[in-house]
């Protein structure tokens, strides 16, 4: 009796020496899937990231300004060193800079003609400002350039080789016209005598979309607008809109003030820091495919000179100005007087145009 105890421990206490096996090349295979799951989840997430970044840079559109100029021009603002940066971290861009942002109304593909309200051939300068971020970046100005503005456009280079002809007492969105974002920022340039250190460009259907993926704008206007051309159709008051109507805001001035482009000015204007607000209010961070979706569609409508032409130097500029607010932000146009020559267009009143840019250098 003993004997067969003893045999059928030793069985079991085999059975179990078993089982334990088994358990443990089945516990063993499973760890081995799971790292391989984990292993190719990484390598999938890996790949998704480097995908999207690979797409978001190639976006992004842009033009050799400094090359086409060379060096006659303005002086660039002086560098400051940024403070508080560590010795082993790169520090962000402090340093006083001017860019030239224009809102192109070309008409180029079926989107923007729509947006636009026909197909007229040819692109100018629908909207253009000078943004300011003054050293530190913890402030900035925009000031508005009007487009019916008479101005010298200087001879531009072209990228054939040749140039354009100077010309006098034209308008001054004349200037993207006859030789594109160069001849733009040369203009402003020989206007301003400003260093324009960066150019950013965007079309219609990039203005529309970029303000459809943040989920709209919030606007309020002062008075009615009707505006046939722009199909506006806006009650004063407050209003949350879309990207089409948005830009038709943008657009708009024969519904408001004296159908001059001032007027349109001042509701651009009202929408940038509107712009502004939403995207502070967005905590785009904690939703990535909302991230993915605002940043896709922004690179998309840019177009940008070489100093500013990958998602690295883009974000460099965005991380320096996180912390500038709407309330931080000044809006002005820069002091015109209407034309002796032509009551439909306005020039430069001196010194007080003169004196505004002074305070940019």
């Amino acid at each position: 009796m003993a004997g067969d105890e003893e045999q059928t421990s030793g069985d079991d206490g085999g059975a179990e020496r078993q089982v334990g096996r088994q358990t443990g090349r089945r516990s063993s295979r499973w760890m081995k899937a799971v790292g391989f799951t984990l292993a190719g989840t990484l390598v999938l997430a890996a790949g998704v990231a480097g995908y999207a970044y690979w797409h978001l840079n190639d976006n992004i559109k842009s033009v050799d300004i400094d090359s086409a100029l060379g060096d006659d021009r303005p002086a660039k603002t002086r560098s400051l060193p940024s403070a508080g940066a560590s010795a082993s971290a790169t520090p962000l861009p402090s340093e006083a800079l001017n860019i030239l942002v224009l809102g192109s109304d070309s008409r180029s593909g079926k989107r923007n003609q729509a947006l636009g309200g026909g197909s007229s051939e040819g692109a100018r300068s629908d909207t253009a400002m000078v943004v300011h971020l003054d050293a530190g970046r913890t402030k900035a100005t925009i000031v508005s350039i009007p487009r019916d503005t008479l101005v010298t456009r200087p001879s531009c280079p072209l990228s054939d080789g040749g140039s354009t002809a100077e010309a006098y007492r034209v308008m001054f969105n004349t200037a993207y016209s006859v030789g594109g974002p160069v001849c733009a920022v040369k203009t402003v340039e020989a206007m301003t005598n400003v260093r324009m250190d960066h150019y950013l460009e965007v079309d219609f259907a990039g203005f529309a979309d970029l303000v459809d993926a943040l989920g709209g704008v919030t606007v309020t206007t002062d008075e009615d607008i009707h505006d046939v051309d722009s199909h506006l159709d806006l009650a004063a008051g407050e209003h949350h809109l879309d990207g089409t109507r948005a830009l038709a805001l943008a657009r708009t001035r024969h519904g408001i003030g004296d159908g001059s482009d001032l007027g349109r000015i001042g509701l651009q204007q009202k929408l940038v820091k509107a712009l502004l607000q939403q995207i502070s209010s967005t905590n785009l961070l904690t939703s990535p495919a909302k991230l993915y979706k605002v940043a896709d569609v922004a690179t998309a409508s840019l177009t940008t000179d070489t100093g500013l032409n990958s998602l690295s130097k883009l974000s460099s500029l965005g991380q320096s100005v996180q912390g500038l607010s709407a309330d931080e932000l000044t809006t002005v146009t820069m002091p015109v007087v209407p034309a002796a020559s032509d009551a439909n267009r306005v020039v430069a009143q001196e010194p007080e145009a003169a004196e505004l840019w002074a305070t940019l250098r």
